[in-house]
């Protein structure tokens, strides 16, 4: 199958004439209050995110819709978390990309975070990739794809998206 760029782009035009304004309306959210993955396995989510990530974890609790599983918070910035379910006896599959289904998280961290963290990855031997010399993608250890971006919040390569 052919991609047609210079429709893609006539579109994306279309689309960016439309809806974008430099006079936006305020959103209706106050922010991210926490996006939620499911974990394999508790202990081995705590270390990856808490020990190698420097994400704190800020609670763990029962999930109140499922019985017997945890739903725990790592804190990732600006009043924002990750959490995390487990859902014992549930039959689930391993992670895949799909439609409507998660590409990845990025999460914007100080270049000096970036750096250090890069270093704690090879030193745990967690696979990556450079790009653009300011995003480093890698999956955590259930295959969800993460983004640790040195760009300033707001911010994409050079690009106020905010």
């Amino acid at each position: 199958m052919e991609i047609d760029y210079a429709a893609i782009e006539s579109e994306r035009a279309r689309i960016r004439e439309r809806y974008l304004s430099e006079r936006r309306a305020p959103s209706s959210a106050r922010g991210l209050h926490h996006f939620a993955l499911i974990s394999s396995d508790v202990e081995r989510t705590i270390r990856f995110y808490h020990e190698l990530l420097e994400f704190p974890l800020t609670e763990i609790f029962e999930n109140r819709d499922y019985r017997g599983s945890n739903h725990f918070f790592f804190d990732i910035g600006n009043g924002n978390l990750l959490a995390f379910f487990d859902l014992p006896g549930l039959d689930l599959e391993p992670y895949k990309e799909v439609l409507g289904g998660l590409h990845h998280i990025a999460i914007s961290v100080e270049r000096a975070a970036w750096e250090r963290l890069r270093g704690k990855l090879d030193a745990a031997g967690v696979p990556y990739q450079v790009e653009s010399g300011s995003s480093i993608y890698f999956q955590d250890p259930d295959g969800a794809r993460l983004e640790l971006l040195a760009d300033p919040l707001g911010e994409m390569y050079g690009t106020r998206v905010m």
